[in-house]
């Protein structure tokens, strides 16, 4: 991949992603918009990554969209250099919300700075997410003229309730993230320079304590039991996982490794050895 606006760096199982336009305080763009898709992507079908770890380069995350082109900036944003229709369009944030949904890798947000807008609204996909106390965060489209985007609407009152989304979502109110570290938002608020440091310690106990499909299993089990209607639809879906997973060569692997005391040496990949019932959830064409 050739990178202009991010990093994609792959050490020791745990790929870094790094938004790269520190002197614009990483504000989205289209080509970062892109780059971030091709890396996800790239990041799922890699079996040499167990972890995904996303930062900014310089003092923030990421401060929105990208408005230096004055005030027509999210209706040329929305032409994406033609003429695109209203059935047509599709959100430039939403589309990097679901490319870090459909990554079957933990995602770990290491948010080092200012997340406001799409800075934020990207994040809500990833698994965790580790945030630096003085961050300002912000959800301000109501204060831009626009709406929430990014999937938000449907992250956010998961994440934290409907009741505390819709004070953030209505206000537009921007906050420092200490102000709300019991929100359910963030897993870990912390001095800036242990942010990063935290989503690597997250992220090397994944890579080096976990099986691959397990992990990628239960991160599906996870976020698609949301979209069942009752406890007991989950039960048929995860016993039919644990059904099979208990069959496997990991499963015997994770019982003779605690038996003898050892780290597990896990072999099953995610690119080739899922079970075939995988995904067990009907995807919308979008």
């Amino acid at each position: 991949m050739e990178l202009t606006q991010t990093k994609y760096e792959v050490e020791k199982g745990i790929a870094t992603v790094t938004l790269n336009r520190p002197d614009q305080l990483n504000a989205f763009t289209k080509v970062m918009r892109k780059e971030l898709i091709d890396i996800f992507s790239a990041a799922d079908q890699d079996d040499s990554v167990r972890a995904v770890v996303v930062t900014g380069a310089g003092r923030a995350f990421c401060a929105g969209a990208d408005l230096s082109s004055g005030a027509g900036a999210f209706e040329r944003a929305m032409q994406d250099g033609r003429n695109v229709s209203l059935a047509e369009h599709r959100d430039g944030g939403g589309q990097v919300s679901l490319a870090i949904f459909r990554c079957r890798k933990p995602v770990i947000g290491a948010i080092n700075g200012h997340a406001v807008g799409v800075g934020i609204t990207m994040t809500l996909p990833m698994d965790i997410r580790i945030v630096s106390e003085d961050a300002k965060i912000g959800f301000v489209f109501a204060r831009r003229g626009v709406v929430p985007e990014a999937c938000s609407s449907w992250f956010l009152p998961r994440i934290v309730g409907i009741s505390k989304a819709a004070e953030w979502i209505y206000t537009g109110r921007v906050f420092r993230a200490s102000e709300e570290a019991n929100s359910g938002l963030f897993n870990h608020v912390l001095p800036t320079d242990k942010v990063l440091e935290k989503a690597m310690t997250i992220a090397r106990e994944i890579a080096e304590n976990t099986s691959a499909i397990s992990v990628a299993l239960g991160k599906a089990l996870l976020w698609h039991a949301h979209a069942e209607a009752d406890p007991q639809s989950a039960h048929l879906i995860d016993s039919k996982c644990f059904y099979w997973a208990g069959l496997q060569k990991d499963s015997r692997e994770g019982v003779q490794s605690f038996l003898e005391k050892r780290k597990p040496r896990f072999t099953m990949k995610v690119s080739s050895d899922m079970p075939d019932f995988y995904p067990w959830w009907k995807e919308p064409k979008v």
